[in-house]
């Protein structure tokens, strides 16, 4: 017998078909002796929807009172699956994250999770039951409900598999897996059956929707196994793990990210010290920066910095740099949200030589203009126009992975 930790998105769960075919997925493994703990995110649309009714009242909510709304996606889910799973004759019990025992700080609308008690769990699960836990919230200090931000319910399934000590952690989502490419925008990506965490985590925070990027490093950090497979067939996933068999390819696989915004500084003072007076005017206002190229070349008293931020950083960005313009020191500043960042990742990159020369030769073969590059040990993205990135990941996949 094992405990396992399931996760279901909203996507599996959006209608009262899919409640049921989840119920039978999570009997399955119930009927083979198991103990059960799942955790389900807001149905569909659902979060979408309260958003859409916060702003009819109020434009500007605090974000306590939208943790107090958006919370409520998860607990219909969660009250819902249990009267599917009573149906099916199961016993079984839908709980809150306040009811597990999931501490966070007081970040509302962003909250990290400090720890999770887990009590009320092991007490429902010494009984048979089968434990529903509603994804995506916790509480604080306070006593104040708390929401993780999107994808926090995969942060939820894992920080519950690390404070059960779960021996298996599977999130199912509406593909079969993790892919090389996304499936819907590249016919022939193919479904990885291992990936490190690392690789993982890259891919997931280069614009990879299958796993949150908060859920990986926790799983790195405690390292829980952890499965991604589909709630719709029923083969099994990708398993993501610390060490896998680096061999079998150069690269795991090919991202896209379109939240992404370049910002460009003009004549700045070639001298010590203006690029610190940059970033920290930026870290104040807790922007984050990424990938930062300087230019001076043919320059003997000034220069230009290039930087990516997250789209929706951009407008706030470009106003904290004006209104600090005499003190950064820069002459002229530029903006755009077109680009795209396009990414490789790979831990097999490591020990292969030439990588780097065959994803710039595939985008010359696309007739695709690198704007910035940024590698690391295990990645390399380039920011491209917008309208050439699906081209580009396409002509990348197909040279590694179609050849």
């Amino acid at each position: 017998m094992a405990l396992i930790v399931q996760k279901f998105g909203g996507s599996s769960v959006a209608d009262a078909e899919k409640i049921e075919r989840v119920a039978w997925i999570i009997a399955e493994k119930y009927s083979e002796g198991n103990d059960m703990v799942v955790v389900l995110s807001a149905q569909g649309d659902t979060t979408d929807d309260l958003l859409a009714k916060a702003m009819e009242i109020n434009p500007n909510p605090s974000k306590r009172e939208m943790d107090m709304l958006l919370s409520a996606g998860e607990q219909m889910s969660v009250a819902l699956m249990a009267m599917q799973l009573e149906k099916l004759g199961l016993p079984v019990v839908s709980l809150t994250g306040w009811q597990v025992g999931m501490q966070t700080n007081t970040d509302y609308s962003n909250a990290r999770i400090k720890a999770v008690s887990g009590e009320r769990v092991r007490a429902e699960l010494d009984r048979r039951r089968i434990v529903l836990v509603a994804g995506f919230q916790g509480v604080n200090s306070y006593d104040d409900i708390t929401t993780l931000g999107r994808g926090g319910s995969d942060t939820s399934a894992v920080a519950m598999a690390v404070a059960l000590n779960a021996d298996l952690c599977q999130i199912y989502t509406d593909v079969e897996g993790v892919f090389t490419c996304d499936p819907r925008k590249v016919p022939g990506a193919v479904k990885l059956e291992e990936i490190t965490y690392d690789e993982m985590l890259e891919l997931a925070s280069l614009g990879a929707q299958v796993l949150h990027n908060r859920s990986v490093e926790m799983a790195k950090r405690y390292n829980v196994k952890l499965e991604v497979l589909s709630s719709y067939v029923r083969k099994p996933g990708t398993k993501v793990k610390g060490v896998i068999n680096v061999e079998q390819s150069k690269i795991s696989g090919v991202a896209i990210d379109s939240n992404v915004a370049q910002i460009a500084l003009m004549g700045l003072t070639d001298q010590p010290g203006v690029a610190f007076r940059v970033f920290r005017t930026l870290s104040q206002e807790k922007i984050n920066v990424d990938i930062i190229l300087q230019s001076s070349v043919g320059r003997s008293e000034t220069k230009d910095i290039s930087f990516t931020v997250a789209r929706s950083d951009m407008e706030r960005a470009v106003e904290v740099l004006k209104e600090n313009q005499q003190m950064v020191g820069f002459k002229d500043i530029s903006m755009t949200d077109k680009i795209s960042k396009v990414s490789i990742v790979g831990a097999g990159m490591m020990s292969s030589p030439g990588v780097a020369a065959l994803m710039f030769e595939s985008l010359y073969d696309a007739k695709v203009n690198i704007g910035m590059i940024s590698t690391s040990e295990i990645k390399i993205s380039v920011i491209v126009d917008e309208k050439d990135a699906e081209r580009a990941m396409s002509s990348i996949h197909r040279r590694f992975f179609e050849a």
